[in-house]
């Protein structure tokens, strides 16, 4: 008997699998592949189900000869292991980021005289009803909240970008780009007290108010699925940060990160050229440890964000408040830094990990862009946020076409600039 070859990324078996694999078996003994989940989340919304599960789901079909783990998105170890003569696959990936997969996978079987086979993709009501379930499932506060500290499990870092609308939720959730035979997509949306306020036409001074910045989170979680981790600024006062804590946790929000600081709160990248005040160890413990005492789950992280290297306190006075952080319940440390030159946070990350091997460390790399995630995760960073990348490249935009439209007196010249509105409106599914 020939082998035939498919493999399934999903958390529920419906009609479409099964059409697929009732095809597969013309032409010969079915062999099932189930992406891991480190692989599966490269391209690919979170499981709902863990792999083993996964795993059992498939190996329970009927007329399946064996289920294979398949570790990466790209099928070279799979095709150079099994030698299937034929693989299996719905038509969708012909299309879009997975024709790179479907291109892939036909050198390799040209090589040695095997086939595709492309069968048309099933997508009815009850397909579409069984997707829309699983979104929902994954929007689910439960589900959204805990899957920040999965994401630090299983990838070498997380990848987070700022978001400040529900459009620019979608754009976190649905961006996944191919390059050089790798697939990525952002993990996690940061809702920047600075994108927020800048995108309500307010200072970033902690004059948004609790109530507008949760209905900012709303907005995004009504359309997403990936974990949020929410700028809280200083934290406000202990006795108003607890029933923030309360409040976030409820939402379904995985981390909120505060700084260090106290008094009326100034961006960090003004450093000492307007007054900032660092808030005391001893009160900012009390801080942390009021709000870990108050958490219903295990779930919700606090991270402790250092301002130290910022206000030129020096590297000591950053590890040693870092160390006292961690031991208040602080469930990640942030380190930031304005200088264009990545060392000293580098250094930094260095020097906390030959004491603590486990805690999470955050950057946002603003100023010191050059440095890569790959060399971040090198020095111990588990986390990387794009915190403003987003609203900065969209008001020169904007800006500029407004120019343009009162220079020509018409919209026309700003025209190929322009996404096409039917592009946009497809970003956002209807019910």
């Amino acid at each position: 008997m020939k082998k035939v070859y498919t493999c399934f990324c999903t958390d529920v078996i419906h009609e479409g699998h099964l059409n697929i694999i009732n095809e597969a078996k013309k032409y010969g003994d079915v062999y099932i592949g189930v992406l891991t989940d480190e692989a599966m989340i490269k391209f690919s919304r979170f499981p709902t189900l863990n792999f083993h599960d996964r795993l059992e789901l498939v190996k329970g079909l009927d007329g399946v000869k064996d289920v294979l783990v398949q570790d990466e998105i790209m099928y070279d170890g799979i095709i150079s292991k099994l030698k299937p003569d034929y693989v299996i696959h719905g038509d969708n990936w012909k299309v879009g980021p997975m024709k790179a997969v479907r291109d892939n996978v036909e050198r390799l079987l040209s090589a040695y005289g095997g086939q595709i086979i492309d069968v048309p993709y099933t997508y009815n009501d009850n397909v579409k009803r069984i997707d829309a379930q699983l979104n929902e499932k994954l929007s689910m506060p439960e589900y959204r909240r805990k899957r920040l500290k999965q994401l630090i499990a299983l990838r070498p870092i997380v990848k987070t970008i700022e978001v400040h609308s529900g459009l620019t939720g979608l754009i976190a959730e649905k961006t996944i780009v191919e390059h050089d035979g790798e697939f990525d997509q952002f993990d996690a949306m940061w809702v920047s007290s600075l994108c927020d306020s800048t995108a309500k036409g307010k200072p970033d001074i902690e004059l948004v108010d609790m109530t507008s910045r949760f209905r900012t989170i709303d907005d995004v979680m009504e359309v997403t699925t990936k974990p949020i981790i929410f700028d809280g600024d200083t934290g406000g006062l202990t006795e108003h940060f607890v029933y923030t804590v309360r409040s976030l946790e409820r939402m379904g929000v995985s981390a909120i990160i505060i700084e260090d600081k106290t008094g009326l709160k100034k961006n960090s990248l003004f450093g000492t050229e307007v007054e900032q005040t660092q808030d005391s160890i001893e009160h900012f413990c009390e801080k942390i440890a009021a709000g870990k005492k108050v958490q219903l789950t295990d779930d919700f992280m606090i991270i402790a964000r250092i301002e130290s290297l910022i206000l030129d306190r020096g590297m000591d006075d950053a590890l040693t408040r870092a160390a006292a952080y961690v031991k208040a319940g602080a469930d990640g440390i942030m380190i930031h830094s304005r200088k264009k030159d990545p060392k000293e946070i580098l250094t930094f990350c260095d020097l906390f990990r030959k004491t603590d091997k486990e805690t999470p460390i955050v950057v946002v790399p603003s100023s010191f862009n050059s440095v890569t995630e790959a060399e971040l995760a090198e020095h111990g960073v588990n986390i990387v946020i794009y915190a403003n990348q987003l609203t900065r490249s969209a008001f020169p935009a904007m800006e500029q076409t407004a120019k343009d439209i009162l220079k020509y007196h018409r919209a026309q010249e700003v025209d190929s600039r322009l996404m096409p509105i039917k592009d946009i409106i497809s970003l956002i599914e209807e019910l």
